[in-house]
């Protein structure tokens, strides 16, 4: 796997365990946006993007939240859900949009990502620092559509 670019954006107030945002680009062709920094036990960890698992109402059909007791369009009471756990028996709420697929591409990741993140902690110390993360998708605008 071949990461070709890192972009970190660092959260201004880290009071809770999330440090900063990420994107990687791999072989100068492909973006995953939005991992995330998290501080974890044995120091930062990336975690992949995700979205918050949901059910339908029975009766208006609306997306709400795996926990939800009422629907939060129509009001209507919503059956009780076994929430899924994962393999240590927590709830699983949120499901990974992208994850790399075995143990050495995960470590490729979490060690270059975690090493850029380290360097944005310095560059962040500089006057008159910017982050570069805001500018992914200028890219898009400069490059010809085929097609």
């Amino acid at each position: 796997m071949d990461i070709t670019e890192v972009r970190i954006k660092l959260i201004d107030d880290p009071s809770e365990r999330l440090l900063a945002f990420c994107s990687i680009t791999l072989s100068g062709a492909f973006v995953v946006r939005d991992l995330k920094i998290i501080v974890g036990p044995t120091g930062p960890f990336v975690a992949m993007p995700s979205r918050k698992l949901s059910s339908h109402c029975s009766g208006c059909g609306f997306k709400n939240s795996l926990r939800a007791v009422f629907c939060n369009q129509c009001g209507r009471r919503q059956p009780e859900i076994t929430v899924p756990r994962d393999g240590e028996g927590r709830p699983r709420l949120y499901a990974d949009i992208a994850h790399p697929i075995n143990a050495s591409s995960r470590e490729t990741i979490q060690k270059r990502v975690v090493s850029e993140f380290e360097a944005e902690l310095e560059r962040a110390k500089q006057p008159g620092y910017v982050s570069r993360y805001d500018e992914i998708g200028d890219e898009e605008q400069r490059q010809p559509r085929h097609g």
